[in-house]
């Protein structure tokens, strides 16, 4: 699951629960689904985190190093 379908679900159930449309029973069930999408999103977002970093990483190492023809002698 994409991260863009798990907010427009966690979004639907947000709305569902504050509108009061479930029963006691089903806003259980609902938010269960609804932390298990948090996690997910949670999840996304931490591997995109890590992703950057990897690539910032790699774009300051790059910036560090000297090219040959900036060398001294």
């Amino acid at each position: 699951m994409s991260y863009e379908e798990a907010i427009e679900e966690l979004e639907a159930i947000i709305d569902r629960m504050e509108k009061g449309e479930t029963v006691l029973e089903d806003s259980l069930r609902e938010y269960a689904r609804g932390d298990a999408l948090v996690r997910r999103c949670r999840q996304v977002l931490d591997s995109a985190e890590q992703r950057i970093e990897a690539i910032s990483g790699q774009q300051l190492d790059a910036d560090a190093k000297p090219a040959q023809a900036d060398a001294p002698f």
